[in-house]
This record gives structure tokens, C-alpha cells and sequence, in this order.
């Protein structure tokens, strides 16, 4: 943008935002002093309403019109709008001017940015509340408070926010206000009658909780006449424009045409267009303390514009960055692979595309002996995988097999030298030391009913209880360690199984352990198939090679051939199944005639058969892989 106030510019869409129309004009807004700014973010479980409260405070202050209000008015993406959840974090700036209280008749912004709730996504929620002063804590009148609800709670506490606890759907039947208003006091520290009532579905009490917002959360403070800071929070990509940075500004005030340093590298670029956005994007002269934006540079690699660095002026750079968010690690890993080999460079395009919208993806080429050409790709977990295999498939059109998900081990050799195994093809040939395992700390709420239930599966899965408190008389909160390869497969679906749906699970990384573990191999007519192969700890090697060979014998055809499917540790076989061979009719053309003629034919397929034993090769048709596989797929579901 060039020049100050009404400026005409064409539409070029940012992803994920509404273009402009074409040839309109925009008012730039004056800059805003910085005490009539509130910076907060929604956090909850996943399906307590968050994107319907977003919705409602749209509607509210103004901001969209009644016939242009659409459902999850801010989830951009089909998926999201699909399955009613949100993967990534949206900002928007409301305008309000409070209708009661010592603020009355002054319009205020209001910075409000809509997180996601599953525990895969935690790492866009700790992005968003580095960006916020304070937090709305959003509970579910009918479910209560569930386990990713505390999670959020308490890395909104250790960001210092001020919080505002909020009971959602009110208007339910099975709404309960007065038990669960009780249940969030006891945990936060607040009277019962300091939690908000509101109803993100009929807007019931979302002035009130604006108001409030406007109240109890501090504004934002920083130098005005200090060096530029702004730390970046989110990055899009847009074919059009390049890289789209969203930051919220610190110290100082970053103007359109400035030059702009990137402190972590040292790179710079100049600022092409600067602005808010409320609800679509709108440009503007400048921004300052405490405001929330993006900008545009032109760059087209989203990792010049690294989520947590600190932008600053190149002419005026500030002394010290601003402390940075630590990057994600990958829990999951899993093999992606084209069921066409021909659509691999396909697949290799589409993931460097999705890298640039999800800096928490990473992945490196890999090449299987069954499966072919294909790439290892870390996920934050199962959730993260679906989601990134069914974008793959939508936005590039590519059908893929992915491989049973598995998790990182650090193998010491008797060398003492150390290997690190994302894939079974990884795990080393030799005498091994010892085995380090992943571990993770969750956290179980459910009612206490199913405490019995609940410990019964956990100690099932090698889990150490750390602690049990009742957040009421009907709720229990279950504290266990568990290694993070028992829960990533059908963990969450026994566990709701168990308790009849009413169980919430969430969990965080907790370091590594030793641990009894061996790789099982899948041998068909003695030839190892890496694709089915699996790490799993010694006591479950049995059930795991039972379980896959008897599934291989239904699903690969019949061969001319017998078909030996072997699980194997090591040179030890533990289990085997047997494919028939299909046995040709080589007697029909015999009529009659003497027994020794038909003899002779017998003798001589059984002859052939053991010919073909010994150099034929078993065909396993891609179905066979799938559904193979799918035993282990994710089965992640709304936590």
C-alpha cells in the first residue's frame, strides 16, 4: 500500500481469507492507543463451541452482516467446516463499545483469535497465547470440564493470562450451569458465580461476556517510542502474493514501505503491504503497540517468515528479541506412499505446499521394497496424520497407502554407539544394549464410575498411575505415565469404549524410558515385507504376529503355490499361517482308462508345484496392503 488514508487497490485472495472486491476502497483506521486494545483468545475442548461463540461475536459487534453469516464463520478450510473442528488458529479485530460498567460509550478493539481444541493442535493454541493478555475459558454446560480443558487452563496460566470462565449451551436440555459453574471455581479459584452463562447458539450473554472482556483483561504494554518488536505468530502461503505473516507488535510501530529484519536470520524485506483483519483483510498506514496484523513481503519461502522470531526495523533494530516459541516436535511417524509409483513427484509437490501453511510437518524420502517410492513424514499425532493424508488427497488428487504409525526409539548398540529408529526397516542388525521408548504424561477425566475401568486398560498398556484427585463427587482426574506407542493406535478407542464415551484424554511428552522392545518381521515364502513390519515390546510381540498373519491369510489371494506367512523376532518364528494353494483339476480330460495314467498326471503337478515353491513369488495386490495396514491406522477422533 502506497500513501495514507483511502487507497484503491485490486483483489488479490489470501488463503483461507475472502478477496476484496475488485477497484474498492478502503479507509485505512487511525492507529489505536494502545489502552483501548484487548488481546484475548478462546480456548476449550474440542466441541465446547468455541467457533459458534466466535461466530455469535461477529454478529454482535457489527462486524458481518446477518445475510452474509455463514456456521464456523472463521474456519476457512472444507475439512474444518466438515468435521466441525478447528485446525488452525484464526484472528479477527471486532469493534465494541460497552454497554454497562466503568466503560460505558467507549469503542474499544478487541484482538480475538479462535484456537483449536484437540490435543494435536496444542501447539497453534501456545502460539495464540503468547499473542493474548488474557484467555476465555470456554466449558460445555453438558460435559463439564474435559481433560484438553485443563491442558489449556494451565498453559494459559503459564503464559501469566488473566482468564474468563465462560459455561457454554445453556440452551441444552442437559445443560447443567450450577454443578459444572461449582466444578470450574474449584479449579481456578474463583466463586461459582464468577462464571459467565452465555449461549454461543442463540447469543444469550455474549454482550456480557464482551463487556467483561473489556473489563477484567489488562491492555496490552509496551514502548511506543521504543525500537520496533513484533513476534510473529502465524504464517500463510499465497500463491499470488507469497508468504502472509500474522505478528502482534510488541514495542515501537512498524509502518507500510519500512524495511523490516527478521532477528533469528538476519534476513531482510520490505514491507509491500501492511494491515488487520476484521473479518477479511483490510490494509492500514501502520501498526503499534499491541495491535495484531500481518504483513506481506512478497517472500515465497514461509520459512524466512519462522513462527516465534522477532521482526524489527532494519534502520532502527531493536537490542534483544523477543522470547520465541520452541519448535515442534513430531510425536508420530508414518510412511506416505502414491498407490500410483508415477504420482511420487505429485506427492512431493503437494507436500512441500502444505509445508508452507503447517510448520509443524516435517518429512524426508524413503523407499520401501513393497510399497516403492514414498516419504517418512513426522505428525504432532494420529489427528495431525488424517488430516495432512486427506489434504494430500483432496488438494492433490493423489490416492496414498500410509504405514502403521510409529514413534522414535533410541537404540544403544553394545558398541555403545547409538541409532535412531523412526522405522522399523531402521532397527539395527546386532546385539543390542538397551531400547529407549518415548513417554508421555495423560491425563484422564471421566466420571468416577469407570475409575476401575479405567486403570484396568491403563496398567494393560504398561501405564505407572502419578496421581488421582476428584474435580467433584461424579468426576475423577487420572494422572498416568504411559509410552506414547501404546496409546497412538486404538488407545482413545478403548478408552471410550470403557466408560460409554464419557472419558477425555489429553497428553504431553514426558521424555523417554527403557524398555523390552523387539521388531517383529512379516515373512511371506521366507522373504521379510518391510511394509508389515512393527516395533512393539517383547510381551506383545506374539499377539501382534498372530493378529497379522492370520489377517494376511484372509486377504492375499490364492496362489498355484502354497503360501507360507511367517512372524518372526530375530531368526525365532512365533507364528505362522498357511495360504492354499488353488489345485488345478489335471484328471478332467481323463474319461477313463487305467488308474496308473492318472497317477502319472498327479505325479507329475506335484512335480511343477514343488518347482514353483522354490522360484515362484508371491502377489500381493495393493488392496491387500491397504486393509493390512488399516488394522493400525489412525483411528483418531474428536478428543
Amino acid at each position: 500500500m502506497q500513501g495514507v488514508g483511502r487507497t484503491s487497490f485490486r483483489a488479490i485472495a489470501i488463503p483461507g481469507r475472502a478477496a476484496w472486491d475488485d477497484g474498492s476502497t478502503v479507509t485505512t483506521p487511525a492507529a489505536t492507543d494502545p489502552a483501548l486494545i484487548r488481546n484475548f483468545c478462546i480456548i476449550a475442548h474440542i466441541d465446547h463451541g468455541k467457533s459458534t461463540l466466535a461466530d455469535r461475536m461477529l454478529e454482535v459487534t457489527g462486524l458481518v452482516e446477518g445475510r452474509h453469516m455463514r456456521a464456523q464463520y472463521l474456519d476457512r478450510m472444507d475439512i474444518e467446516r466438515e468435521r466441525g473442528i478447528t485446525i488452525k488458529a484464526q484472528n479477527v479485530r471486532l469493534p465494541w463499545t460497552p454497554r454497562s460498567g466503568a466503560h460505558t460509550g467507549t469503542e474499544y478493539v478487541l484482538d480475538m483469535i479462535d484456537t483449536p481444541g484437540h490435543v494435536d493442535f496444542t501447539y497453534e493454541v501456545s502460539r495464540s497465547l503468547a499473542a493474548c493478555e488474557g484467555a476465555v475459558l470456554l466449558v460445555d454446560a453438558a460435559q463439564g470440564i474435559e481433560a484438553q480443558t485443563l491442558a489449556n487452563l494451565y498453559l494459559a496460566l503459564e503464559n501469566d493470562l488473566t482468564i474468563i470462565p465462560v459455561l457454554n449451551k445453556i440452551d441444552l436440555p442437559a445443560a447443567q450451569p450450577e454443578r459444572y459453574a461449582a466444578e470450574i471455581a474449584h479449579i481456578i479459584g474463583c466463586e461459582p458465580d464468577d462464571v459467565l452463562r452465555v449461549s454461543g447458539k442463540t447469543g444469550v450473554g455474549v454482550p456480557e461476556l464482551l463487556d467483561l472482556i473489556v473489563e477484567r483483561i489488562p491492555a496490552p504494554v509496551g514502548q511506543a517510542d521504543g525500537a520496533a518488536r513484533a513476534m510473529i505468530f502465524d504464517s500463510v502461503y499465497d500463491i499470488y502474493r507469497g508468504v502472509i505473516t500474522y505478528v502482534r507488535v510488541v514495542d515501537g510501530r512498524i509502518s507500510s514501505r519500512d524495511k523490516i529484519k527478521m532477528m533469528s536470520t538476519g534476513a531482510t524485506h520490505e514491507l509491500l503491504e501492511i494491515g488487520v483483519i476484521s473479518p477479511e483483510p483490510k490494509p492500514v498506514e501502520s501498526l503499534g503497540v499491541g495491535e495484531v496484523g500481518y504483513f506481506i513481503t512478497g517472500v515465497k519461502d514461509v520459512r524466512q517468515s519462522r513462527v516465534g522470531d522477532t521482526v524489527t526495523l532494519q534502520h532502527k533494530p531493536a537490542a534483544e528479541s523477543i522470547g520465541g516459541y520452541r519448535d515442534p516436535k513430531p510425536m508420530v511417524y508414518s510412511g506416505l506412499y502414491p498407490i500410483d509409483g508415477s504420482d511420487y513427484p505429485l506427492l512431493r509437490e503437494a507436500l512441500d505446499k502444505l509445508l508452507l501453511n503447517d510448520a509443524a510437518l516435517t518429512y524426508e524420502p524413503e523407499t520401501s521394497a513393497a510399497l516403492g517410492f514414498g516419504f517418512r513424514v513426522g505428525f504432532l499425532g494420529l489427528l495431525h496424520l488424517e488430516i495432512v493424508r486427506e489434504r494430500l488427497e483432496r488438494e492433490a488428487g493423489i490416492s496414498l497407502i500410509s504405514t502403521a504409525p510409529n514413534v522414535v526409539y533410541r537404540v544403544i548398540m553394545e558398541d555403545r554407539s547409538e541409532i535412531t529408529v523412526t522405522n522399523p526397516s531402521d532397527w539395527p542388525e546386532g546385539k543390542i544394549d538397551s531400547v529407549y521408548e518415548p513417554i508421555v504424561n495423560a491425563t484422564i477425566i471421566a466420571p468416577s464410575d469407570y475409575t476401575g475401568a479405567i486403570m484396568e486398560l491403563c496398567q494393560g498398556r504398561r501405564g505407572q498411575l502419578g496421581g488421582m484427585d476428584y474435580l467433584s463427587e461424579s468426576r475423577v482426574e487420572l494422572r498416568y505415565t504411559l509410552p506414547l506407542g501404546e496409546i497412538i493406535f486404538d488407545f482413545f478407542d478403548a478408552l471410550k469404549s470403557k466408560t460409554r464415551g464419557y472419558a477425555s484424554l489429553d497428553y504431553q511428552e514426558a521424555g523417554e524410558q527403557e524398555s523390552s522392545l523387539v521388531k517383529v518381521d512379516i515373512l511371506l515364502q521366507g522373504e521379510a515385507v518391510d511394509a508389515f513390519s512393527a516395533i512393539v515390546h517383547k510381551d506383545k510381540a506374539y499377539s501382534y504376529g498372530v493378529m497379522m498373519a492370520g489377517k494376511l491369510r484372509e486377504l492375499i489371494p490364492r496362489q498355484q503355490f502354497e503360501v507360507p506367512i511367517q512372524a518372526a523376532v530375530g531368526s525365532r518364528v512365533i507364528a505362522r499361517e498357511t495360504v492354499r494353494a488353488i489345485r488345478k483339476d489335471v484328471l478332467a480330460k481323463c474319461y477313463g482308462g487305467d488308474i496308473t495314467r492318472k497317477r502319472k498326471l498327479l505325479e507329475k503337478q506335484k512335480e511343477g508345484k514343488k518347482r514353483m515353491k522354490m522360484v515362484g513369488r508371491v502377489e500381493v495386490p495393493q488392496e491387500a496392503f491397504v486393509a493390512a495396514l488399516s488394522t493400525n491406522e489412525s483411528t483418531a477422533s474428536k478428543k
